[in-house]
């Protein structure tokens, strides 16, 4: 489980077929093998271990799910820990598990993002893009806006969204468990 609050922005440092490598330093201080590390909102793996450098194997299924499939060694990810149940949830709950994926409609302080499945967005909701947790502001038919806050930008590869970018969405999952429960 993990919060979507950032802690390092890394970068891919290679590809090789399904495996990726990324240089981090902050996720990596006390990571060892078998334990997961978020990547852009996708929980991976660590699978190799070198001092500020961890790889990940992608199953096909996170690659046609989320961006990652994109990636290319020097692009920035957003990286992030699980929570330890001594921490504080300062963000909200979020799996690692990529709901889909959202088109930027516009980008800078008021993300909109477009996306074909709203129904678990509701406004002053949370909804994990790109693995950061953010409050969202208004919800449409098929697309909903969300702010991010200077620091956010400035931290995580939210600030360098261009309009037309892809990026992995995790809806809460209080609203899917609901949804499920009502639908029985």
């Amino acid at each position: 489980m993990f919060t979507g609050l950032i802690e390092e922005m890394g970068s891919v440092a290679g590809r090789d077929g399904h495996r990726f490598t990324f240089a981090a330093e902050l996720v990596t201080t006390d990571a060892e093998i078998g334990d997961s590390i978020a990547v852009n909102g996708c929980c991976l793996t660590v699978v190799a271990l070198d001092a500020g450098r961890w790889s990940a194997d992608v199953v096909d299924e996170t690659l046609s799910r989320s961006t990652l499939g994109g990636l290319q060694p020097g692009d920035p990810v957003n990286l992030e820990r699980p929570v330890r149940p001594s921490d504080r949830l300062g963000g909200h709950v979020v799996q690692g598990h990529v709901d889909g994926l959202g088109d930027v409609v516009s980008a800078g302080a008021d993300l909109v993002v477009r996306t074909p499945d709203t129904r678990y967005l509701v406004e002053k909701g949370s909804v994990a893009v790109d693995g950061v947790s953010l409050t969202v502001a208004e919800v449409h038919d098929d697309r909903f806006r969300v702010a991010v806050i200077p620091h956010t930008a400035a931290v995580t590869t939210l600030g360098s969204l261009q309009p037309g970018d892809k990026v992995n969405l995790e809806f809460d999952i209080l609203a899917k468990y609901v949804e499920r429960l009502l639908a029985r």
